[in-house]
Formats: structure tokens, C-alpha cells, sequence
């Protein structure tokens, strides 16, 4: 069981790399503590526009194309049982790689128009979560303070971030499907994000998922997911269509262009899967994401590798 939730800890934590979507629902046991290194490869390959399509007339693709490269720092420590918390920072690089500029009316940036990479560290991450109930069920609260950690550049494509400030709050939820598939599990989880607003525009967020996950062997775990987003506000580039309505939208005068890259009503469906691999006081984990459907978002697929290192506690052995 120790192995189990020691599974279930990292899996899926840094499937929205940098900033995790939402803790899982098992906390790590009193005086075990974790420190977490992970890699992911996003590969955007183009935009959703905000009728959700990715085409524009004459079946043209949307274009926009650009990589991410992400490098994450995560530690967590249980305090008690139930009450653990968690303290990461990203590394992120960012390049443009589309041989096109992108429409007339968005102006191509040097950092773009270079298409080369970018990097800077991007956000501190400082979560909190405490555990009710017992085996077979666990609902955990969770709050988490997103600090940009320091003023980065959020102008562009090719760039590491949106440089604003969150405070989330939320809960995880699962439960071991004893009696029925005891090495099983099913997750779900919720968090609202209030953002900080740029030109008065509201701009928060939530965010859920919902996973399946089974326990092969002590050592070996395997996971299914989905995850979506909902962006309250915002600011919508329109489309071709006229749906709802055409571009530019929103993003109607020179203040919204210049920030429109931080500002945009991004929605959006995801699926994955992954495993995780015990060995000694370690986990090595992997995962694939994909979008699936949204509007004004970036279409693509994520990989993300990595690995925990477990310290203190039972977990010494």
C-alpha cells in the first residue's frame, strides 16, 4: 500500500508543467519528504481558433507553430499524515518555428521573428494540502500562491510565461476501489485560480481532472486522464467564420494587442496517460498528453520524463 500511494503521489504532477494543475489526493506520510525533477517537450502545432477550429478558409492551416521546453524543481514534505506542502520553480525554454509571421494585424516580435530559443526561470509554485478521511477515501483542500520570479518578458510566441501573479484554491478527491479492482484508483480534482488583471480584464480560471489509475506490480503504476480548462473572461481573437465573431475581436485596440498573449479566454480538453517505476528510494515517471479540442488555446501534445527521490520516514529502505 506504501508503494501504492507513493505511485499516486507523483503521477500526473507534472503533466502542466511548470505549474501543476492541481495536487493529488494522498498526501505523503508524517516525515517523508520528496524532491521532484522533471523535463517536458510541448510541441504546439498550431491555434484553436475561438470557434474551436484549426483551419482557416481554403483549409489553410491556423499556423503558430512553436516548442517548449520545460525543466521543473519540486520539493514536498509531510508535516503530518495529512498536512503536507510543496515549494517548486520552473526553468523554461521557449522557441517560434513557424516559417510564417503570423496574421497582418499581430505584430511579428523579435522574439519570434529570430526563431531561436529563449529561457528564464519562470514562476515559484507554494502549495499547501491537507488530507480528510481515511483509507479507502481521501479528499484533500489545497491552496497555492504562483509568484512570477522575476519580470520576464510575456510578449509573443517564444516566451516562458505569462508573468502573473495566482492564488488558487481547490481540492483533490479519490478513492481505492477495494472489493471490486483493489489495486485500482480513480481521481478527481478542481481548482479555481484568481488572477491578476492586466487593464482591468477579469481573467481567473478553473481547472479539473479526472484519472484512472492501476497498480500492476508493487513497483509499477499505469494512469489514464483527462483535464480541462475554463477561463473566466478574457479576451477572444474571433474567426474566420465570424463565429462568434470575426478577428481581431476582443483584442480591438492597441493596449489589448500588446497584452493579448496573457489575456486570452483559453479553453481547452486534454487527455494522457503515463506510468511511474519504483526502484529503491526513487520513482521514474512518463507521460504523454494531448489536446484534443478548445478555443483560443495552442493544439499539440506534451511529453514529460522524470524522476522523485523519497527521504526520511519508512520510505528509507
Amino acid at each position: 500500500m506504501k508503494r501504492l500511494l507513493r505511485s499516486l503521489t507523483i503521477a500526473g504532477a507534472l503533466a502542466s508543467v511548470p505549474v501543476p494543475v492541481a495536487a493529488q489526493a494522498f498526501t505523503l506520510p508524517q516525515g517523508v519528504g520528496t524532491v521532484t525533477f522533471g523535463w517536458q517537450y510541448v510541441d504546439n502545432t498550431g491555434h484553436r481558433l475561438s470557434d474551436g477550429s484549426l483551419t482557416l478558409p481554403g483549409g489553410l492551416p491556423t499556423g503558430g507553430t512553436s516548442v517548449d521546453m520545460s525543466f521543473l524543481l519540486e520539493t514536498e514534505y509531510g508535516f503530518t499524515d495529512r498536512l503536507a506542502a510543496s515549494l517548486g520553480l520552473a526553468y523554461v525554454f521557449a522557441k517560434w518555428t513557424d516559417p510564417n509571421p503570423p496574421p497582418n494585424f499581430i505584430p511579428y516580435l523579435p522574439v519570434d521573428s529570430c526563431h531561436c530559443w529563449h529561457s528564464s526561470f519562470q514562476d515559484f509554485s507554494l502549495a499547501v494540502r491537507y488530507r480528510l478521511f481515511d483509507d479507502p477515501w481521501a479528499v484533500t483542500p489545497l491552496v497555492r500562491a504562483v509568484l512570477p520570479s522575476h519580470d520576464y518578458n510575456h510578449r509573443g510566441e517564444a516566451v516562458v510565461g505569462r508573468d502573473l501573479r495566482e492564488f488558487q484554491v481547490g481540492f483533490g478527491a479519490a478513492r481505492r476501489l477495494a472489493g471490486f479492482l483493489p489495486r485500482a484508483f480513480v481521481q478527481a480534482g478542481y481548482t479555481y485560480a484568481f488572477v491578476e488583471r492586466v487593464l482591468g480584464i477579469p481573467n481567473d480560471r478553473s481547472n479539473g481532472y479526472f484519472e484512472l489509475g492501476y497498480a500492476v506490480s508493487r513497483r509499477l503504476y499505469v494512469r489514464a486522464d483527462a483535464r480541462w480548462q475554463r477561463t473566466h473572461g478574457g479576451l477572444q481573437f474571433g474567426s474566420p467564420s465570424g463565429d462568434p465573431f470575426f478577428p481581431p475581436g476582443d483584442v480591438n485596440t492597441p493596449e489589448r494587442l500588446e497584452q493579448h498573449d496573457r489575456l486570452l479566454r483559453d479553453n481547452y480538453w486534454r487527455i494522457g496517460g503515463g506510468l511511474s517505476y519504483s526502484i529503491g528510494v526513487f520513482d521514474v515517471f512518463a507521460d504523454f498528453t494531448k489536446y484534443v479540442a478548445g478555443t483560443d488555446t495552442h493544439d499539440g501534445q506534451a511529453y514529460t520524463v522524470g524522476l522523485t527521490y523519497y527521504f526520511g520516514g519508512p520510505f528509507r529502505q
